[in-house]
């Protein structure tokens, strides 16, 4: 989830995903729940706040648990609580948010209707913050990338850093979602992080100013080394405009000429999937396998190119950090088993899930993992990530000064 403006990995839909009906009818327990606790059993349809809720019989209730200490719990509260006026659409939420957060992925998550609607605007590419993507790693809210140009990059944030506070509250019990919503803020306004940065033992405090933050998912560029021109294509997130870049870019390196191509995914935090599959096909031959996506029930699709591997036979360098995820790894890993690109920098994040998004009435979304990610030869991108060819880091010093020792070594890989 992002503090500013890019998109994970994720697919959308309105119909429910493989294996998903128990959890549904949990959620439709709840919303029965306040259906007939407010009007008894009347049958008449019932709104609470803008949720449109239809009476329905308690004993339609999956036999697992004893689903009764949840309509008690309510019934305690609205019979006893201390103070007057419980908001019931608040409660709701609250109620359907603690049973997805149950399932301990972070990466599942029940989205109020002004958080779907701030996704929404991620997905678009504009939004107000300090343009950085964050998530859980190793229980930890971490960055994982800060986008080039963003306020979050100047000042000093980088992958792997650990976000101890945000404007003084810890941030240990804050999902991913409720910790973007507290550093997301209107452009012009502040806010104060609490920051370890990778391999520090002391915290730092660091006030960034927000900004309204647009992103172009596709630079390029043609440099010419050691009497060979060498293509590179910066992809910041998998968008809408990213497949037209890439298309234009390939074009554009084909007429030229270009003796290799370096894929700079660095800090790439995700995006569409299709769109991952789509870019893997300037270098994958049409219907040969891009991606495995295996479900909780052993089930699988497989993704296969459908381009025409254009670039297929061109030698390629892949650049990754610990700010590679989702479908970075989608692209890198397929490439790499396909013996198509050698992988240079540091290890990928290892984020090789899939979240769906389904919508719920009244403007709501559910963002649910349904299936995990294998790369063609069945490398399990979640959490193992992807290990580098050739392993360089960008140490503090280089990245204070300037240096960039991976696209040194890539394009070294490429020249000699």
């Amino acid at each position: 989830m992002l503090a500013s403006n890019v998109p994970e990995t994720t697919q959308s839909t309105s119909e429910p995903p493989k294996g998903y009906k128990k959890f549904l009818a949990g959620i439709a327990l709840v919303l029965v729940f306040f259906a007939g606790w407010q009007f008894g059993q009347s049958g008449r349809d019932i709104k609470i706040g803008n949720f449109k809720i239809f009476e329905s019989n308690r004993e339609d209730a999956p036999k697992e648990v004893d689903w009764n200490i949840l309509w008690r719990t309510i019934e305690l509260m609205e019979d006893r609580y201390v103070n007057d006026g419980i908001d019931l659409e608040k409660v709701l939420h609250g109620a359907v948010q603690g049973a997805v957060s149950a399932l301990g992925d972070p990466y599942s998550v029940f989205l109020p209707p002004k958080e779907a609607q701030d996704f929404k605007n991620e997905l678009s590419g504009n939004i107000d913050g300090i343009g950085a993507e964050i998530g859980i790693k190793h229980q930890r809210l971490t960055v994982i990338a800060p986008l080039d140009g963003s306020p979050a990059l100047r000042a000093g944030l980088r992958g792997g850093d650990y976000i101890y506070k945000v404007d003084d509250q810890e941030t240990t019990n804050l999902t991913v979602e409720e910790a973007v919503g507290k550093i997301r803020g209107p452009a012009g306004s502040q806010v104060k992080l609490t920051i370890f940065h990778v391999g520090d033992t002391k915290p730092v405090d660091v006030v960034i100013t927000r900004a309204r933050i647009e992103i172009k998912s596709v630079e390029t560029e043609v440099r010419n080394v050691n009497g060979k021109k060498i293509g590179i294509i910066k992809l910041r997130r998998f968008g809408e405009d990213t497949t037209g870049g890439v298309r234009n870019a390939v074009s554009s390196f084909l007429v030229q000429g270009v003796n290799g191509v370096i894929l700079d995914m660095r800090n790439n935090p995700g995006g569409f999937l299709d769109t991952a599959v789509d870019v893997a096909g300037f270098w994958i031959k049409d219907g040969e396998t891009v991606l495995i996506q295996k479900f909780g029930d052993g089930s699988e699709d497989i993704f296969r190119a459908e381009g025409q591997g254009r670039l297929n036979g061109v030698s390629t360098v892949v650049l990754m950090n610990g700010g590679s995820a989702s479908a970075s790894e989608i692209v890198a890993g397929a490439l790499k088993d396909h013996d198509l690109a050698r992988l240079i920098g540091e290890k990928s994040f290892g984020k090789g899930s899939v979240q769906e998004l389904i919508d719920l009435d009244g403007k709501a979304q559910l963002k649910l993992t349904i299936a995990k990610w294998l790369t063609p030869k069945g490398h399990d991108l979640n959490k193992e990530g992807l290990e580098p060819d050739i392993k360089v880091e960008l140490s503090e010093e280089d990245f204070q000064n300037d240096r960039d020792p991976q696209m040194e070594r890539a394009l070294e890989e490429l020249t000699r």
